[in-house]
């Protein structure tokens, strides 16, 4: 299945299933390389619509990183780990801190 084939599927997945954060993620995922403005929508949509979706964080925060949005990138991981640590998800949590820890080292490098 070709990445433009996925994408309509997950579109018409969203339609069918607004409520499941899974198919938002999923096509944020595929735009990532395709449409840097759709995937930053569907990004921010994640996060403010299902901000108890924690697969968001980590891919979230790294788009942004690259995007060279580095605040945002920051908050993104703030965010992930103080959700991952009231839904006791630790290894989650050593995940996100680590990531958020080497963003502070290499943001403070330049």
């Amino acid at each position: 299945m070709s990445n433009l084939d996925r994408i309509s599927t997950l579109l018409a997945f969203t339609l069918e299933e607004p409520e499941n954060p899974f198919n938002f993620y999923a096509l944020a995922l595929e735009y990532r390389e395709l449409d840097k403005p759709k995937a930053a929508y569907l990004f921010d949509y994640l996060l403010k619509t299902f901000p108890n979706y924690l697969p968001t964080y980590f891919p979230a925060a790294q788009f942004f990183s690259e995007e060279e949005l580095m605040d945002k990138a920051k908050q993104t991981l703030k965010s992930g780990i103080a959700l991952a640590s009231v839904l006791k998800e630790e290894k989650t949590k050593r995940e996100l801190t680590n990531a958020y820890q080497n963003l502070l080292f290499e943001t403070d490098l330049e």
